[in-house]
């Protein structure tokens, strides 16, 4: 009797083994099919966007000059009420950048954290021209963080007239939005805007997935920055909590102002400014004058 319980516990222990091989294998096949797949989806370029991110610039550069096609220059919400969709082609003289600023939009009227960073570029024209970094979305695709970590979403610059990127946030969103002077002169402000077109046609070439944590509107203007700064800008929560980045970059002595963050908060907050002069021709050097 001995014996054949004997027996019988082996051929148990065998039956267990086998089995759990067997779940060893398929578990690896379905590990390694879910690997594939994930690596067989690639970014593209071509799919049916947004409107207001249909189309990629693309830069040329002359000497002092820079040649941008497809800047957008959308009215979003006219007074008027029909929205008005343009797209240009701008020639910018780079030795003409006279300021830098950084713009924040925050998500929501209650929440710091989850905002929206670009970089604006004066000239001494009085002209501004906004430089935005974005997940690109096709039509009928609403923007979250979670989709924004799995492959959902292109990454894409958005070049644009400076009044397009402030009213479409500050006015018809209705977005807390804030627009920082940065301690940038004019030869740094222009090789940071010569970075990010050279960024805008890279991505023009060679698309890429955005990713709300490490590919994102402000790590990429991080990223870009760092490569033309005397001083490092440090990575870190306020990378993709960019409504923080402001406290970062006071910090480090790069906005032009003194005194504590919520005061300088406070000084620089647009969307009063520019609600008054939304249909102001000289929307963006208006709104300035109203902070």
């Amino acid at each position: 009797m001995r014996d054949v319980g004997g027996k019988n516990n082996e051929r148990n222990s065998m039956g267990k083994k086998r089995f759990l091989k067997r779940v060893a294998i398929i578990t690896a096949v379905i590990i390694l099919s879910i690997v594939a797949a994930w690596t067989a989806i690639r970014p593209s370029n071509e799919r049916d966007w947004m409107p207001e991110q249909a189309f990629l610039p693309r830069a040329e550069f002359d000497g002092d000059f820079a040649t941008i096609t497809n800047v957008r220059a959308f009215d979003h919400c006219p007074s008027g009420g029909v929205p008005v969709k343009l797209w240009e082609t701008r020639t910018v003289d780079l030795s003409r950048i006279e300021s830098v600023w950084l713009g924040l939009s925050l998500f929501g009227q209650n929440r710091r954290g989850p905002a929206h960073s670009f970089i604006s570029f004066g000239f001494a024209d009085s002209t501004f021209l906004a430089v935005s970094v974005e997940a690109r979305k096709e039509k009928g695709e609403i923007y979250s963080p979670l989709r924004g970590m799995a492959k959902r979403f292109e990454l894409c610059y958005v070049i644009a007239d400076e009044a397009d990127v402030l009213k479409l946030r500050a006015v018809c969103r209705d977005d807390r939005v804030y627009l920082y002077p940065l301690r940038v002169g004019p030869e740094k402000g222009r090789e940071l805007l010569v970075e990010m077109l050279k960024g805008a046609n890279e991505l023009a070439r060679v698309p890429k997935f955005y990713h709300t944590l490490w590919n994102n509107c402000t790590t990429v203007i991080i990223d870009r920055a760092n490569a033309v700064a005397s001083k490092r800008i440090p990575g870190g929560l306020h990378s993709f909590l960019p409504g923080y980045s402001d406290k970062v970059l006071l910090s480090l002595g790069l906005i032009e102002d003194e005194g504590s963050i919520d005061g300088i908060r406070e000084r620089y907050h647009v969307n009063d400014a520019a609600r008054r002069c939304a249909d102001d021709p000289r929307f963006s050097v208006m709104v300035r004058k109203g902070l």
